[in-house]
């Protein structure tokens, strides 16, 4: 079979955060799994050269078009079908809508129906953004509903599908993320980060569902009594972070007191997660969350908001606030800074539960996934 996938997301630098770190092992792993099928990576000029052929039954094409966007659904379409693919696969719901090549889709989350901040987070004008919403409702429609196969990366997404589509289950197939080894960090420098101990980390973007404005309000107020705590958020810098950058200011949290890290090397994260005191993990939803599961690697204490997929992914590896009680999240940060939040046989633990989190599971279920979607073809 011939099987197309669209990796424009490819890559965390590129993708953005979980999205395009599981596109990225998605392609890597497949290529040293799969002996049997040919492979067509669809890529961006920005990672067209970072997705490196192993495998000499994949090759690579260019479709340079930005996702969300018209000349998606226009170039993607036309460049699908000049590939001569058996089978797309989409990571995401962003499929062109009339295309005809048989696929199958992985749904992360449906945060833009389950959250009203990130749905109407936009940097665009009111009239556009709202043409643009009735799009992606389209797409979101076309994928659950036309796709031969659905696979959703958490149990929760799974709920959420069926709550807001009828789809039939049998359709669903859960498929959980991997999660990386820990990497040799040592020849980063935090220093040269601009990274100063002791320090909370969190890792990920600034959207509006990841809560974030809630962890600063928590952090103003301990830090008031750990005036040498530093906070560091790693992640690609936009407005959204620089909105977040203006409230630390406005709480007094200024000058090394916080620190953000623009798109950090998979090495320099490894270095923050391994000496960080706490990772702090506050999102309101959730479909999966690889960072925390990164931090546990490292043996790294987590603090995590029970909410959506987050508990189902981290056990009883992470200590748990409700995403709104700001007293519970000081008292696990001073107990961080104390250093008796957790204990030595609890991050072993943490590292053992995170290591049941493997890319190579994660591909060998995919596969499974094309096949039974060739059978329906």
């Amino acid at each position: 079979m011939r099987i197309g996938i669209d990796a424009r997301f490819y890559g965390p630098r590129t993708g953005g955060g979980g999205l395009g770190r599981y596109v990225a092992e998605l392609v890597t792993h497949l290529q040293r799994v799969d002996k049997q099928n040919s492979y067509v990576i669809f890529l961006r000029k920005a990672n067209f050269h970072e997705c490196v052929i192993t495998n000499p039954r994949f090759s690579k094409r260019l479709v340079d078009v930005p996702w969300y966007s018209l000349a998606e659904q226009v170039v993607m379409r036309r460049e699908v079908a000049a590939a001569g693919v058996d089978l797309m696969h989409y990571p995401h719901w962003n499929v062109p809508i009339f295309s005809r090549v048989p696929f199958v889709v992985t749904i992360h989350d449906l945060i833009l129906l389950e959250d009203e901040a990130s749905a109407h987070a936009t940097t665009n004008n009111p009239f556009l953004h709202g043409i643009k919403q009735i799009g992606h409702r389209l797409a979101l429609e076309c994928a659950i509903y036309k796709s031969r196969q659905i696979i959703a990366v958490s149990e929760f997404t799974k709920v959420s599908l069926l709550k807001h589509f009828r789809v039939a289950s049998a359709k669903i197939s859960v498929i959980h993320n991997g999660v990386t080894p820990a990497l040799d960090s040592k020849r980063v420098s935090l220093r040269d980060l601009g990274v100063y101990e002791p320090y909370f980390l969190y890792v990920g973007n600034a959207y509006p569902h990841k809560n974030l404005s809630f962890m600063l309000e928590a952090f103003a107020r301990l830090h008031r009594e750990h005036p040498a705590v530093q906070l560091v958020l790693a992640g690609k810098r936009d407005v959204f972070s620089r909105r977040l950058e203006a409230e630390a200011h406005e709480l007094g949290i200024t000058g090394n007191a916080i620190r953000f890290v623009d798109c950090p090397t998979d090495e320099e994260i490894a270095a923050m997660y391994s000496h960080a005191d706490l990772f702090i993990y506050p999102s309101r939803i959730e479909g999966f969350g690889i960072p925390p599961l990164e931090a546990l690697t490292h043996g790294t204490p987590v603090a995590a908001a029970n909410s959506s997929s987050i508990p189902e992914v981290l056990g009883k590896h992470a200590k748990y606030f409700e995403p709104d009680d700001e007293q519970r999240l000081v008292e696990i940060m001073n107990l961080a800074v104390l250093g008796d939040l957790i204990s030595e046989q609890e991050r072993d633990e943490g590292k053992k539960w995170a290591r049941n989190y493997q890319w190579e599971e994660t591909v060998k279920k995919t596969l499974e996934i094309y096949a039974a979607a060739k059978k329906i073809i």
